[in-house]
C-alpha cells in the first residue's frame, strides 16, 4: 500500500472516512480546525463557526449511531440540508454508517419555482426510503402535501419518504476517550457505492453517477498529490456542497489534514469580496473556482470597499475548474491583482467530471514555471507528458480518441477525451446500456483490453510536455454548411466582447436551430433597455465581430432579459436548454433579428415577412457598416460616414440610402 506524500508514518486509508480517527487521536490535530464556516455579516471573519478534528469524528459517529436506530446499512437517503457545518458531519455520518447518500440542493419547500423539477427526478430514479432535513424545512414539506390534490407527483413522492430531522440528531458536548483506531470499523466498504452525484446537466438531463467510497479515496489522493495539499494547507471554498468539486473538497480536507473555510454559494453571488477576505484573513493556500469567478470577481469584488484589507501572497493554487478556461480572463485577473501579492505561479488549469468521482488533471506542477502554452485562446488543464514521467503520476490515464473509429489521434489533432483509473465510478443508476456505452469502452487501435470513460469532451495535446486542452464538448459543436466546426463558447465569447457594456458575461449561448442556422441568445445587463436602434447596433455588432473573427454567419441572435439563460448549479450554461425554451417562445425577448444571406428580417418575439432581396450596393454598406461603426458600437454621433462604402450611382445609390434609412442612421460624405 502507498503512503502519504507528506509523511511516510501514516498509511493511505481504503475510505476517507476512516482518515478522521487517525487525525482525530493525534494530540496536535485534536484541537486543530478541520473546518470553519463564515457568515458574511459578522464583525470578524475569523470568529466563525468550527469544527475541530476531534470534535467532527465524535460528531460523525454520533450522527452514524442514530441513523442506525431507524436505517439499515445500505439503505438509500436523500440530503436536503442547507449549506453549513452540519451538512459536511451528515455526508460524513452517512458514509461512517454505510449509507448510500444523495445529497441535493433543497429546492423552496412551496415547490412554486420551477427548481423543483431536479427533486421529482432524483426521488423517481433513486427511490430512498427516507429524507433528512431541519425541522422547519419537514413542516413545510408536510403542508404542502396535506394541501396538494390525490394526483399530486410531487406530493406522492415526498408522502411515502421517511423524514429525519436534523434537530433530532443530538451530539454529546462531551467528548469520550479516544476509541480503538484498531477495532473494526462497520462503515462503508471501498467497492461499495456510497454516493450518488448526478451530471451537471449542462448537455442534457443529469444523469445519476454511481460512486464507490473506494473510488472516492484514490480519487482525492490523486488530487492531494497533483496540488501537493498537507496539514498545513488552508482550503477557501464557497463551491456548493452536495457534488462535484464542492464534495471532493470537503473529503479533500480530510485527507490531507487540512483545514477548510467554507461559505455558501449564495453569500459570494451577493458580495464576491467576501471570497478574497476570506482568502487574506486565514492566509489561505488553495481554493477552487469555477472560471467564471474571474471575471466576476474583477467587475464586482469591490477591492477599494470594505475594511478588510486584501492579501493574496499566500496562495499556492488557484483552482480554475469549469472548462472552457480562457488565457485571457486569467491574465486579466493575475493584472488586477498582482498588486495584492498574488503569485501567477498559484494559478492551477484543472479539469474533471463527475464519472471519474470529479478530479481528473492539472496542468500546474510544484516548482515548474507556469508559462502556460496557449491553444486557440485556452489553457491547458493537463500536462501529460512522456511515457517516463507518467508511470510517477497517479494511476490516471488521459488518451485523445477518434470519437467514431475508437481510434487514437495524433498529438496536434482534436478528439474525445478518455480516461481510465481506479477514481472511475461504477456507472449510470438505471441505465444499463449507457453505462457500457460510456464507461466500458476499449481503444481499438493499439487494442487494448483496459475500460475507459468516455467524458463526451474534446480535447487535443500539443508540445514537447503533451499539454492537454479541453476545448468543448462533442454534442455542442456547431456544424456549419462550409464544414467549419466550432465550439459554441467561441461565438459566445465573441459576442460578449463585441459589447461588454450592455452584456451579461457568462449568459450567452450559441446554437445550431432548425435551416442550419447558427442561432446566438445573450442576455442584457438591464431589461428595460428597449430602444430598437440601440438593440438593433447590439446585435450587428455581435454578428460583425463574429463574421470577422471566425467567418461564421449568424443567422438569428436574440437579446433577453436577465435569467433567461439557465444554468447549472456549477455555472455551465445549459445550451439545449436554451435552445429548447428559445424555440418554444418561453424566453422574455427583447430584440430579434432573424438574418438572410443578403439581407436581414426582425422582429420582438415575432419574425416579420423577410424584405426583398438587396443588391451588391447594399451588400458593400452592410459590410462597411460592420467594419466602421460598428467597431465603436456607441459614439455620441449616430451618423454613418460612407466614404469608402461603394455606393454606385443612380437608383443604387438611392436604394443604398433608403438601407439606411432602414436602419435608422443619418447619412453624411455620401459620394
Amino acid at each position: 500500500m502507498s503512503f502519504e506524500n507528506y509523511d511516510p508514518c501514516f498509511p493511505d486509508q481504503p475510505v476517507v472516512d476512516r482518515y478522521l480517527p487517525v487525525w482525530a487521536n493525534l494530540p496536535s490535530f485534536r484541537s486543530k480546525p478541520a473546518f470553519v464556516w463564515v457568515d458574511d455579516g459578522s464583525s470578524c471573519l475569523l470568529e466563525g463557526s468550527s469544527l475541530t478534528y476531534e470534535e467532527l469524528n465524535h460528531s460523525v459517529q454520533s450522527i452514524s449511531s442514530q441513523l442506525l436506530i431507524s436505517l439499515q446499512r445500505g439503505d438509500t437517503i436523500i440530503i436536503l440540508c442547507s449549506p453549513g457545518l452540519q451538512l459536511v458531519e451528515i455526508l460524513f455520518g452517512c458514509q461512517r454508517a454505510g449509507l448510500l447518500a444523495v445529497p441535493i440542493v433543497p429546492p423552496k419547500p412551496t415547490f412554486s419555482n420551477n427548481d423543483h423539477h431536479h427533486l421529482i427526478r432524483v426521488l423517481s430514479q433513486t427511490r430512498p426510503k427516507f429524507a433528512i432535513a431541519n425541522g422547519p424545512y419537514i413542516k413545510s414539506v408536510r403542508e404542502y402535501i396535506k394541501n396538494s390534490k390525490p394526483e399530486n407527483p410531487m406530493a406522492h413522492l415526498l408522502k411515502n419518504l421517511t423524514w429525519i430531522s436534523t434537530d433530532n440528531l443530538r451530539v454529546e458536548k462531551n467528548i469520550s476517550s479516544k476509541k480503538n483506531l484498531h477495532s473494526s470499523y462497520t462503515g462503508c466498504k471501498p467497492e461499495e457505492v456510497y454516493l450518488i452525484q448526478y451530471t451537471s446537466g449542462a448537455t442534457g438531463i443529469p444523469k445519476p453517477v454511481l460512486v464507490t467510497a473506494g473510488s472516492t479515496a484514490h480519487n482525492v489522493r490523486a488530487a492531494r498529490k497533483s496540488y501537493n495539499l498537507h496539514p498545513n494547507s488552508v482550503i477557501t471554498s464557497w463551491l456548493p456542497q452536495y457534488h462535484d468539486c464542492g464534495l471532493m473538497f470537503l473529503l479533500l480536507t480530510i485527507v490531507s489534514g487540512a483545514t477548510c473555510v467554507l461559505t455558501s454559494p449564495g453569500a459570494f453571488i451577493k458580495r464576491p469580496r467576501l471570497w478574497l477576505e476570506m482568502i487574506s484573513e486565514f492566509k489561505a493556500t488553495c481554493t477552487p473556482v469555477p472560471s467564471f469567478t474571474l471575471p466576476l470577481v474583477l467587475k464586482r469584488g469591490g477591492v477599494t470597499e470594505g475594511t478588510l484589507p486584501i492579501d493574496l501572497a499566500t496562495m499556492k493554487n488557484l483552482i480554475i475548474i469549469n472548462e472552457p478556461i480562457y488565457y485571457e480572463a486569467i491574465e486579466d485577473f493575475m493584472e488586477g491583482f498582482k498588486p495584492f501579492g498574488l503569485n501567477p505561479s498559484a494559478v492551477s488549469p484543472s479539469y474533471g467530471l463527475a464519472e471519474n468521482c470529479t478530479f481528473v488533471s492539472t496542468s500546474w506542477r510544484q516548482g515548474c514555471k507556469h508559462v502556460f502554452p496557449t491553444y486557440k485562446k485556452l489553457l491547458p488543464s493537463a500536462r501529460l507528458g512522456t511515457s517516463e514521467t507518467k508511470a510517477k503520476e497517479e494511476s490516471i490515464e488521459i488518451l485523445i480518441v477518434h470519437e467514431d473509429s475508437h481510434e487514437l489521434v495524433e498529438d496536434g489533432i482534436e478528439g474525445e477525451i478518455w480516461v481510465s483509473s481506479p477514481s472511475n465510478a461504477s456507472g449510470y443508476l438505471g441505465h444499463p446500456s449507457l453505462t457500457q456505452q460510456v464507461f466500458q469502452s476499449r481503444v481499438k487501435r493499439p487494442f487494448s483490453h483496459k475500460f475507459f470513460i468516455r467524458t463526451g469532451d474534446r480535447g487535443v495535446v500539443i508540445g514537447t510536455e503533451r499539454f492537454l486542452f479541453v476545448t468543448g464538448r462533442c454534442s455542442d459543436i456547431i456544424r456549419v454548411k462550409n464544414g467549419i466546426e466550432i465550439h459554441p463558447h467561441y461565438l459566445e465569447t465573441l459576442a460578449y466582447d463585441s459589447c461588454r457594456r450592455f452584456l451579461r458575461g457568462g449568459c450567452i449561448s450559441a446554437f445550431m436551430i432548425p435551416r442550419n442556422i447558427v442561432a446566438i441568445v445573450a442576455e442584457m445587463q438591464r431589461s428595460d433597455w428597449t430602444d430598437a436602434v440601440f438593440l438593433k447596433r447590439i446585435c450587428e455588432g455581435i454578428r460583425g465581430l463574429v463574421k470577422k473573427d471566425v467567418g461564421i454567419d449568424v443567422g438569428l441572435i436574440a437579446l433577453v432579459k436577465s435569467g433567461e439563460v439557465w444554468k447549472t448549479t456549477s455555472g455551465k450554461i445549459q445550451r439545449s436548454v436554451a435552445k429548447d425554451r428559445f424555440l418554444s417562445g418561453k424566453m422574455n425577448v427583447l430584440m430579434e433579428m432573424e438574418y438572410e444571406e443578403l439581407g436581414f428580417k426582425k422582429s420582438f418575439g415575432k419574425v416579420t415577412k423577410p424584405p426583398t432581396k438587396y443588391s451588391s450596393t447594399i451588400i458593400s454598406i452592410i459590410e462597411h457598416v460592420k467594419l466602421k461603426l460598428y467597431a465603436d458600437l456607441f459614439t455620441r454621433s449616430r451618423t454613418c460616414d460612407l466614404r469608402g462604402a461603394k455606393l454606385g450611382t443612380g437608383k443604387d445609390e438611392q436604394r443604398g440610402k433608403d438601407f439606411l434609412t432602414e436602419l435608422d442612421l443619418p447619412i453624411e460624405g455620401t459620394t
